[in-house]
């Protein structure tokens, strides 16, 4: 674990190292949790078997113990301050689940990224469909995965427009809420064991 300076404060960086890397995945957490959420967890823990070197990044707010995220500015000047002090080598995706997923996007230009691996896309506010929030993943300019429970009350798997020329693919959790807890039967380790394989083909099927 290392600890990174920001125009917001300091940030913690865990890495997990692939002993071959040949991709990193840098991912952000979401406004209501940390790091340790399952699927951030679980991505960290496989994917390095398959080489990818899977960097978490934990926000100056989380590290500061607040309990509520700060303003999406700050949580983009803070992932970039962060992608700019980091050492990586080969392509570089970024992600991260809920919120994270939108700062990813967002700055996926300007951080350099190859891709972006968009974990829960809260595409609206439960219950606000026309609050719309797809236009950040649309204009995130690099390709991009998203991996979508079903039943995501933030907008489920089928609530993401399919357009011949879409920016994003979508991979849809079966029963699977925002946090990708699972009903009708699913196993959520399963769940997630296959979440870190759709994802990590991704990863690994990108140009370049």
């Amino acid at each position: 674990m290392d600890t990174v300076e920001t125009p917001a404060g300091p940030a913690r960086v865990h890495l997990a190292v692939a002993a071959t890397p040949v991709a990193t995945l840098v991912l952000g957490h979401g406004a209501g949790g940390g790091i340790e959420a399952p699927d951030l967890a679980v991505l960290a823990k496989l994917l390095p078997a398959r080489g990818i070197t899977v960097v978490r990044v934990e926000q100056p707010w989380r590290v500061a113990g607040r309990k509520v995220a700060t303003a999406p500015s700050t949580l983009d000047r803070a992932w970039v301050a962060v992608l700019a002090a980091l050492d990586l080598r080969g392509p570089v995706v970024t992600g991260g689940r809920s919120a994270g997923a939108r700062v990813a996007c967002r700055t996926a230009l300007q951080v350099g990224a190859t891709g972006v691996v968009a974990l829960a896309f809260p595409l609206h506010p439960p219950g606000r469909p026309e609050r719309s929030r797809l236009s950040e993943l649309e204009e995130c300019g690099v390709p991009a995965l998203v991996v979508q429970g079903e039943r995501d009350p933030f907008g489920g798997a089928e609530a993401f427009p399919r357009k011949r020329r879409s920016p994003y693919v979508v991979h849809p959790v079966p029963g699977a809420d925002h946090s990708f807890r699972v009903t009708g039967g699913h196993d959520r380790g399963g769940t997630l064991a296959a979440l870190t394989v759709a994802v990590g083909d991704w990863v690994l099927g990108l140009p370049g």
